[in-house]
């Protein structure tokens, strides 16, 4: 199992958080996944075997947010 810690962009509310734990939870592979709104991070363990990264950051984008990467950085939300 590895644990992953991405810096999500976008979050504003309680719903923000769900909609991230959502999409995260249905990336197979993934075991956990824990959201805080107030840190703006998202810390997934998953199996490495199973899923990746990559994975993890394209469903937080396909979620509507952005994930804090020089390479990716997005930004949405519902709420603003």
């Amino acid at each position: 199992m590895h644990t992953e810690q991405l810096e999500v962009i976008g979050m504003s509310c309680g719903g923000c958080v769900d909609s991230v734990t959502k999409a995260l939870k249905a990336v197979g592979g993934v075991n956990e996944v824990s959201v805080s709104l107030e840190d703006a991070k998202a810390t997934v363990l998953y199996d490495e075997h199973r899923t990746s990264k990559t994975l993890l950051q394209s469903a937080v984008v396909a979620a509507g947010y952005g994930v804090s990467e020089k390479a990716s950085a997005s930004s949405g939300g519902c709420c603003g």
